[in-house]
């Protein structure tokens, strides 16, 4: 038995390795990636800490070379999300009862092993699933899971001892149980990051976990569960299936222990499992914990006293890393018509200069989108800008399918401030400008925060700082994550907690204390050490 009030490392953010020219990190994460490109790997579920196999094989595919195979996947059926429920509702009473030292002690040591022997393979695996290059990859497979592993184990202590005063002969305490049931996590494919964080950061405080990444993200979430299980997790608590949506949905939706639901995907989809859990809230022992985080149509917004170099930046990073695919993204900007021809001329200039194809090659600033169906979703609001009157491409604009998902990063100028692609998630390398007069600020910081029903991330942009109070004030419920001077992408965990409210969803705030305050259900219990011995009060005589 643990005797003792136990301090957690300090969590500090993971150094960002530069994969510059030369440097030994980029020959290591190079040959690594050759090496898993070069293999063919049969993946299988994990349950109850035992390789699954269905005997339903699907291939698996880098989005830059969709006709080359990396390996496959056994996809599950319904009978195997039971299993794997019937799994953490097994392991659950051990789990929760192991000393939350231990707990945090499994985590921890995921989080070195991915800053060590795990680095270069978690990266690969990510360049290759998700066509992400090597800067890109660093920050998100390695450096924020990290982030998440450490921050995290750092706030659950600091949540364990938030505790409750107490008066003279009363000893008052508060314990954070995990919730009863079982979690279910729904994690996206753009983050490797986020795709291990759902899962571990519900049992780190003590739930028990059913797993279902995006099947575009099978490859590298399969890296992750191999971490957890090096680190020591034991068996039933993350437990990783690989199913059809719906067919999972409708076994975890009608279970009585069904307890929350930690999700990161579309608006639309997360709507739906919402009502889904409301129509069924008589099956459940208790009221399910909802989380999720969901779509974005992101802004820049500039201020006629701006930097134009700045802006430029920004537009050129914020719009197109990682092809647009993140729900940060800025996927729309207000520009004043005085700055216009300077802020064009030096984004144009910058992105002129980008080079796109594998991330084999670190020279490569875009890759692949994810897969056909983002592809040809792209291409069609891409079409729609070209048939359009109000609307122009200044740069970009053509898309190839033959041997990769590649669509050049597209800027648009539109004179309808309610043009389709200011007002909807696109999800890929498009950004759409509308240049206003420089007079009507105001009444366009009122436009920013109508135009769209989302509510994740935006940026302002200016020096003169009347201005930029005026914008953080207009736009208060506008953006979840609000950025002056830079790009609305990049929040780092421990510094920036992530999440948007409206359309966006419940903003509980990823990398915090405040999203494990959502997987723990609290007990107070009140000590009384010398109680009357007669009901009688002082006011009774």
């Amino acid at each position: 038995m643990s005797k003792g009030v136990y301090n957690v490392p300090t969590a500090t953010n993971e150094p960002i390795n530069s994969y510059a020219p030369g440097t030994p990190e980029r020959e290591s994460l190079l040959a690594k990636y050759k090496e898993l490109f070069n293999s063919n790997i049969e993946i299988a579920m994990t349950i109850d800490g035992k390789k699954v196999t269905s005997g339903d094989i699907h291939s698996l595919t880098p989005p830059h070379d969709h006709q080359h195979v990396i390996g496959t996947y056994h996809r599950g059926g319904k009978e195997h999300v039971q299993q794997a429920i019937d799994a953490a509702l097994a392991a659950k009473e051990k789990w929760e009862s192991m000393a939350w030292e231990h707990r945090a002690s499994i985590f921890l040591k995921a989080a070195d092993l991915i800053a060590g022997p795990y680095r270069d393979k978690i990266n690969a695996a990510t360049m290759l699933a998700q066509s992400k290059n090597v800067h890109q990859t660093e920050i998100d497979a390695a450096c924020e899971l990290i982030d998440f592993l450490r921050f995290n184990t750092m706030y659950m202590q600091e949540v364990y001892r938030e505790q409750p005063n107490s008066s003279e002969g009363i000893w008052n305490r508060l314990e954070y149980r995990p919730l009863e049931g079982f979690i279910f996590a729904i994690t996206p494919f753009n983050f490797t990051a986020i795709a291990g964080n759902l899962p571990s950061a519900p049992a780190l405080m003590g739930n028990t976990v059913v797993w279902k990444p995006a099947d575009s993200q099978i490859y590298s979430a399969a890296v992750v569960m191999e971490v957890f299980e090096a680190a020591g997790l034991p068996a039933g608590v993350i437990n990783l299936v690989f199913a059809d949506g719906p067919e999972a949905g409708d076994v975890v939706f009608n279970h009585p222990e069904f307890s929350g639901l930690h999700f990161t995907g579309s608006t639309g989809v997360f709507k739906h499992l919402w009502k889904t859990i409301g129509a069924n809230i008589d099956t459940y022992k208790s009221y399910p914990r909802i989380v999720g985080e969901t779509g974005g149509k992101d802004f820049i917004m500039v201020h006629n006293s701006a930097n134009t170099g700045e802006v430029a930046a920004a537009i050129a990073r914020g719009a197109f890393e990682f092809q647009g695919q993140k729900c940060s993204a800025a996927s729309r900007a207000y520009i004043p018509q005085s700055l216009w021809d300077d802020i064009k001329e030096q984004t144009l200039e910058q992105v002129s200069t980008f080079k796109m194809g594998s991330p084999e090659d670190p020279s490569n600033f875009v890759n692949a989108v994810i897969d056909e169906k983002a592809f040809d979703k792209i291409a069609g609001y891409i079409d729609y800008i070209n048939a359009a009157d109000d609307a122009e491409v200044l740069i970009g604009g053509k898309y190839d399918k033959s041997k990769g998902y590649f669509i050049e990063p597209t800027i648009v100028l539109t004179s309808n401030p309610q043009f389709k692609t200011i007002e909807e998630e696109i999800f890929g390398p498009v950004i759409t400008i509308y240049v206003y007069e420089d007079d009507a600020y105001e009444a366009t910081l009122k436009l920013v925060d109508s135009t769209s029903p989302y509510a994740l991330t935006g940026s302002i942009f200016g020096i003169d700082r009347y201005a930029v109070e005026l914008a953080t004030t207009k736009l208060r419920h506008a953006a979840g994550n609000f950025y002056i001077n830079d790009k609305p992408t990049g929040a780092v965990v421990g510094q920036q907690p992530f999440g948007g409210a409206r359309g966006s969803g419940t903003n509980d705030k990823a990398g915090s204390k405040l999203n494990l305050l959502r997987w723990v259900s609290p007990r107070n219990i009140k000590e009384t050490f010398v109680p009357p011995v007669n009901y009688k009060y002082p006011y009774l005589g």
